[in-house]
């Protein structure tokens, strides 16, 4: 069972552990999603298989389908008003499936030949019909699903890993490995560049899109978040540390205003976005600190100038000052910035910070494994996390999301 790395109280209580399964004893499980409207879930792994797992009379999980596929999976999705199963494959190709009312039979509807190596997202919009997918060629894709036919492809400039589409403006957001957001607006046989934006000093490693609010979140290997203001077109972009280890999946509940993030730390982090949150200084820069006008030790003519040595440059992550480490010995968390963890700040800006505003804003828990994708159900309160240890996990997120 999860534990959480703040003091226990009403709004830090611990998810429960409802169950997990080895979803596979030999081979990674590359995604899994809970089944709509039943106690159970279904998963794809590299073992060539799609599995669906049902809670049995004995409290246990045990696959109602097994379905052996020609090539590894890599990605699937599924919507739940149709249940159409929809898998990528590593050799390029995308499967579809419709599951039966009982989750006991899945039968083949179509293949796309959408890529020509390994799909790593795959999304299926059924108001368009369209099936739109990012590959490790490089490439994004878009078909329709009635037709089979490819509707048009887009080449990222770097790998991308990140896949996420708004209905209302038929705007598609690809984030890369070079760090890179970018945004297309689709038409039905012709794409359009609407921008790019770049924030992180890693690649691209989840994105999240809530429609509602219409702020994008992305996550990245250098282990931060940064939720884009893309509805306010105010540029707005805030920054959000609370992971040790690359982000891995990202979901927001839109309904309690929360954000969930899951690691290769282990770490899942419910993140309270009902507070106003404050974007992060840009680094200012300069030669010499700025507190105290002790030279850097680049600034070779200062310090000839003053006979002194020069000191190496840090900056208050506060107020965004280059200062010296004289200057900045305090540390301070300063949750409304994004920072949940102690971070260096400059002496005055330390002083002026409260205690109210180093009051938490997000809770922390330890899944027990390194988490690769979740997937979360609102209604039910229910979290599905699975892991590079091959297990799948079932949490109620209900004690720390309500």
């Amino acid at each position: 069972m999860a534990a959480p790395a703040l003091p226990s109280s009403p709004l830090r209580r611990r998810p429960l552990l409802l169950g997990q399964v080895e979803g596979s004893p030999d081979h990674a499980v590359t995604m899994a999603a809970l089944v709509p409207k039943e106690d159970g879930f279904l998963s794809v792994s590299e073992d060539r298989t799609v599995r669906v797992w049902l809670k049995r009379d004995s409290g246990q999980y045990w696959p109602s389908i097994y379905h052996p596929l020609p090539s590894p999976c890599s990605c699937m999705c599924i919507n739940p008003e149709t249940r159409r199963l929809s898998v990528g494959l590593d050799n390029g190709t995308i499967s579809e499936f419709i599951l039966s009312e009982d989750y006991n039979k899945m039968t083949p509807l179509k293949s796309y030949q959408a890529h020509q190596s390994r799909v790593l997202m795959v999304l299926f919009v059924l108001e368009m019909e369209w099936i739109l997918s990012i590959g490790q060629d490089k490439h994004f894709t878009w078909h329709c699903s009635e037709s089979g036919q490819r509707l048009g492809s887009y080449r990222i400039s770097a790998g991308a890993c990140g896949l996420q589409f708004d209905m209302e403006t038929r705007h598609v957001f690809i984030g890369d490995h070079s760090g890179q957001v970018t945004i297309l607006k689709l038409e039905q046989e012709n794409s359009n560049l609407i921008t790019t934006f770049r924030g992180h000093t890693g690649g691209i490693t989840a994105l999240c899109w809530d429609p509602v609010q219409r702020v994008l979140f992305s996550g990245s290997s250098d282990h931060s978040i940064i939720m884009w203001d893309i509805g306010g077109r105010k540029g707005t972009a805030i920054e959000l540390q609370g992971h040790n280890d690359k982000v891995q999946s990202l979901f927001y509940a839109h309904h309690t205003r929360q954000l969930i993030s899951c690691g290769a730390d282990g770490g899942i982090v419910v993140w309270n976005m009902d507070v106003e949150r404050q974007e992060t200084p840009e680094w200012l820069d300069s030669d010499s600190c700025q507190k105290c006008d002790q030279p850097f030790f680049w600034n070779f003519k200062q310090m000839w100038d003053c006979k002194k040595i020069g000191l190496r440059q840090h900056h208050c992550r506060k107020c965004g000052k280059a200062v010296c480490g004289k200057c900045s010995s305090k540390r301070s968390s300063i949750p409304l910035m994004g920072f949940e963890f102690d971070v260096r700040v400059c002496d005055s800006c330390y002083e002026s910070i409260t205690d109210e505003e180093r009051a938490p804003t997000a809770t922390f828990h330890d899944s027990k494994h390194n988490v690769v994708h979740v997937h979360f159900d609102a209604t039910r309160g229910w979290l599905l996390t699975s892991g590079t240890d091959k297990v799948i996990k079932l949490w109620d997120m209900t004690p720390v999301v309500s």
